[in-house]
């Protein structure tokens, strides 16, 4: 063997003996790397400190967005933070903050009514809610079950009504020439089609269904508000006011911030939230972007 098939030989081995060791480094990294984000996961889905004492404070509970189910400000979530909340010992008062457009008059409801059963359980914890940017529709139904709403002054408060949805594209499959085949069982079955022309008596239908949901709203109003709400026509009727308009009105009543409420009409400086969080699988979810809307919701009280 010449010195040249040695010198190949050679470099070819230590060639090998490089790459193997890359190999090496690349395979300690990657496993270093699933040791760590298993941690991180592990630590995001157990670390939970509502059950350690944390000294008298106020909680915190955000509701922040659209109200929907599958949303974060879901009814399920929200009312599992404000059970921990009134079950500690250590909670002088409830906050609930409020930066949300509305959502399902469903999900709404049932977090009104949540609120209302616990402060019937335990009076001597009070709720507050406090507005953010806005407090409108499903939002405000949330907020009249607290005891005293705060706003800022330009805050937007109101849209007490109903909405159903929908678009009509019969005349543009005319315009095409395109017949839209449907088989029911059920005249009406298919009456929200956007394919289909509506009938004067499913139009009407549909508005008592939204008239229906209205009048429950405005109970939940009026029982929230009592004598503190102004006597006019335009209250229930969807239109939206600023904080400063919404005190004159009844439907709120005094400026006031998450802090400011704590400290001064609280009295417990300290803030806990007790909202529950979405989990760390959750968020990566969100972030890569493959997260589905399984519902579409025919209502909304936006």
């Amino acid at each position: 063997m010449d010195n040249l098939e040695k010198n190949i030989l050679t470099d070819l081995a230590q060639a090998s003996l490089v790459e193997q060791r890359r190999a090496r480094r690349w395979k300690i990294f990657f496993r270093l790397t699933y040791l760590v984000l298993a941690a991180v996961i592990f630590v995001t889905l157990t670390a939970d400190d509502n059950g350690q004492e944390k000294g008298p404070h106020t909680a915190i509970i955000d509701i922040d967005g659209v109200i929907a189910s599958g949303a974060p400000a879901n009814a399920y979530d929200v009312i599992a933070g404000l059970e921990r909340a009134f079950e500690s010992k250590d909670v002088e008062g409830i906050i609930i903050r409020i930066n949300s457009p509305g959502g399902s008059p469903v999900q709404s409801e049932l977090i009104n009514q949540e609120i209302n059963r616990l402060r019937s359980l335990k009076p001597d914890i009070p709720v507050y809610a406090v507005v953010e940017d806005l407090c409108a529709s499903g939002g405000y139904y949330v907020a009249v079950a607290a005891d005293t709403i705060y706003v800022a002054p330009s805050s937007i408060v109101g849209s007490i009504g109903v909405r159903m949805d929908g678009f009509e594209f019969t005349e543009a499959l005319d315009s095409l020439g395109i017949k839209r085949r449907l088989l029911t069982a059920g005249e009406n079955k298919a009456f929200l089609d956007p394919f289909s022309p509506m009938k004067p008596a499913q139009q009407a239908h549909a508005k008592s269904i939204l008239n229906n949901i209205h009048q429950q709203f405005i109970k939940a109003v009026t029982i929230g508000r009592g004598e503190r709400l102004q006597e006019s026509p335009e209250i229930f009727s969807g239109l939206v006011w600023t904080g400063e308009q919404s005190i004159e009105l009844g439907l709120v009543d005094d400026y006031g911030s998450v802090l400011s409420v704590s400290r001064d009409v609280i009295g417990a400086k300290e803030l806990v939230n007790y909202s529950v969080q979405e989990g760390f699988g959750e968020r990566i979810i969100r972030k890569l972007g493959a997260e589905i809307l399984y519902k579409t919701m025919i209502y909304n009280i936006y």
